[in-house]
């Protein structure tokens, strides 16, 4: 474990007996920094001192994507949230991007981080959150657990913001397969309205496409039960992002600008998601939780050397 100034802890896992296959995980936003199988890099990483660069890897919670002017109603009243999109004037991905989780649990292959949502102006609820991280022989497998420790029903969903590519293949080159039947049309900015049927558009990407002809910042819908999306080089190499049925959402984005300030290079950000952008709105995949109640959901992601 060694001291960043930037993310906090960083967090070294190491899987005995399978040589390369290792992970960072960081205290700010209990984000995934990295992670290689067999040595090879699966998700994009940042230097150590550097704040994740456009989320890199972080947990979205209690909501993740935006909240539209950072306002929405429960039970008839209105809510107002910070504005921590400015150049858009939404609310974005939750109330803990900015917190040090603590550790619950940890031993050379998996840890446990936690923290807590107090009630605030907004979000008047009070959650206990945590993210297990546990890797296995193909990869990692991650756990998002929620409970409402208040004395109000809560409204809530998770996601996360990770980074995928394959090794050292430039992620161009990569072929995104992405098990979503439905977009989500947005505002100018990024906020969710209608979903439309993807067949037949641009953003049909079932099939497979090259990642260098895909331009997406966009919320995707309808995925199926039991679907992954997977991301695939020539050579036969993959890495398969797999969800439990709760995670029947997805933000894609083709980031041009990795790393931040200044960067030219092509990232590709897969987002699993349990709701949709501007979902304290609409409804739209929410879950509400009972005082006392507890849930858990789960996605992760293996790796395939194509043998």
């Amino acid at each position: 474990m060694t001291s960043s100034p930037r993310t906090g802890e960083q967090f070294h896992l190491s899987l005995p007996g399978s040589p390369g296959t290792r992970a960072t995980v960081v205290e700010l936003a209990a984000g995934l920094r990295a992670l290689e199988v067999r040595g090879t890099a699966i998700v994009e990483t940042y230097p150590e001192t550097s704040l994740p660069p456009y989320g890199s890897g972080i947990v979205l919670a209690p909501w993740p994507n935006r909240v539209e002017d950072g306002v929405w109603r429960h039970e008839g009243e209105e809510m107002l949230l910070d504005i921590t999109e400015p150049d858009k004037r939404n609310a974005i991905h939750g109330l803990l991007r900015n917190t040090a989780y603590r550790v619950r649990e940890r031993d050379d292959a998996s840890i446990v981080l936690g923290a807590v949502v107090f009630p605030q102006h907004g979000y008047p609820f009070h959650l206990d959150t945590t993210v297990a991280y546990r890797l296995v022989d193909d990869g990692i497998e991650v756990a998002h657990t929620i409970e409402n420790i208040g004395d109000a029903a809560a409204p809530v969903a998770v996601g996360a913001h990770p980074y995928l590519r394959v090794g050292d293949v430039p992620v161009e080159e990569l072929r995104l397969e992405l098990a979503a039947s439905t977009r989500f049309e947005v505002t100018d900015r990024l906020n969710a309205r209608e979903q439309a049927d993807v067949s037949g558009t641009r953003f049909d990407v079932r099939a497979g496409v090259r990642v260098g002809d895909l331009e997406l910042d966009d919320g995707f819908g309808g995925v199926a039960p039991g679907a992954v999306h997977r991301l695939s080089a020539d050579d036969g190499r993959s890495v398969e992002l797999w969800r439990d049925d709760a995670f029947a959402y997805a933000q894609v984005f083709t980031n041009r600008k990795w790393p931040a300030d200044g960067g030219t290079r092509l990232a590709l950000a897969v987002e699993p998601m349990t709701a949709p952008a501007n979902a304290l709105n609409s409804g739209l995949g929410l879950r509400t939780l009972a005082p006392g109640e507890r849930w858990s959901v789960s996605w992760g992601l293996r790796y395939s050397d194509g043998a």
